[in-house]
């Protein structure tokens, strides 16, 4: 990390309800409680570690309300209600001095067809291809080799980084940020079996994602068959995801890496899909529903329920016959030697 703060800046970006200790140490890093020296700031997230912040090192330690105890010498203690956002803070404030918003302006090595309309205040890096009736937004930053195809629309404030392709028809609301490698746009996977051959359907319909979203890398989200694949407003989607056509996703839901949804599938606000979950066709995720990773969920979840497993049950009963599926081993002996004593007895 190239940044540096005084303890004097963390206290104000960070608003501290408490304070313990005095350091003078300017903060040049971050680490983990373990593992944190001078110089560095840490935090306790999670209360399984909270025995390693007596003996963390680190000049300046966030931490909960109702943490205990007093800090080392030169060391300085922040007391704040949610360490872990607290941190998020001034990595957003190191983010945007590493990776400052370059100047708005079009790099002399993209293409720019005509009839494409670019905000002034946008900014379009080297080798990137906008076509005809496509429009980028005030304040929009386009890294290197990014495509956006003709007649989409990208808002205000976006940031898609290097090698995304927006595909033709396709709708980005304001403040979206795509990391690298994804597509949005791709065609659905759609045949018929006829004659002995798979024919394909063409995919005729858009994508359209809301303002506040953010896409993992290496995500695809296919446009529809007709009318519309929906994300919604500040929903996060993990890198690898796919999303299959027609696909409604709701607000503020999060989606954890290598999650694939098939066609048709809604998912309601505040849905929450563990890594590597893989969720049928035609079904529907009710509002807050949860599974935990590598659940296959196969029918319909209602709203609030947390699932688990392949396939998919309610989590408690997914964990009740997983403590009894490794028992079976104990159950099976057990009934062969019942076995063998009746064919003693009955002999």
């Amino acid at each position: 990390m190239q940044v540096s703060f005084t303890p004097a800046e963390i206290v104000t970006l960070v608003q501290p309800a408490q304070t313990r200790g005095a350091t003078a140490e300017t903060i040049c890093g971050i680490g983990a409680l373990a593992t944190a020296g001078r110089g560095e700031i840490s935090f306790l997230g999670n209360p399984k570690y909270r025995a390693d912040v007596a003996a963390c090192e680190a000049s300046i330690i966030l931490l909960p309300l109702d943490h205990e105890g007093e800090p080392k010498l030169g060391q300085l203690y922040l007391l704040i209600e949610q360490p872990s956002v607290a941190l998020a803070q001034i990595c957003s404030r190191i983010e945007q001095r590493l990776w400052p918003k370059p100047a708005p302006g079009i790099h002399p090595s993209s293409v720019i067809e005509p009839g494409a309309t670019i905000a002034e205040t946008a900014a379009i890096g080297p080798f990137c291809v906008i076509e005809s009736g496509a429009h980028i937004g005030a304040g929009t930053h386009l890294q290197a080799q990014v495509f956006v195809g003709r007649n989409s629309r990208i808002g205000e404030q976006c940031w898609l980084m290097s090698g995304v392709v927006v595909a033709t028809e396709c709708f980005l609301a304001n403040r979206v940020r795509l990391h690298p490698g994804v597509v949005i746009g791709s065609d659905g996977f759609g045949y018929e079996f006829v004659n002995g051959r798979h024919e394909k359907v063409p995919q005729v319909g858009t994508v359209e994602i809301e303002s506040d979203v953010e896409i993992g890398a290496n995500t695809t989200l296919d446009r529809a068959r007709f009318s519309r694949t929906v994300i919604g407003e500040g929903t996060k989607i993990d890198n690898l995801v796919q999303v299959a056509h027609n696909v409604i996703i709701g607000r503020h839901c999060i989606l954890c890496a290598q999650v694939g949804i098939s066609g048709s599938t809604i998912l309601e606000d505040y849905v929450v899909l563990g890594g590597q979950a893989g969720v049928a066709g035609h079904i529907t995720l009710g509002k807050g529903a949860k599974s935990g990773g590598g659940a296959a969920i196969t029918a319909s979840v209602p709203a609030g329920k947390f699932v688990n497993g392949a396939p998919a049950r309610a989590y408690m009963l997914e964990r009740r016959l997983q403590i009894l599926y490794q028992r079976l081993p104990e159950l099976f002996k057990r009934v062969g030697e019942l076995e063998e004593q009746l064919k003693l007895s009955s002999a």
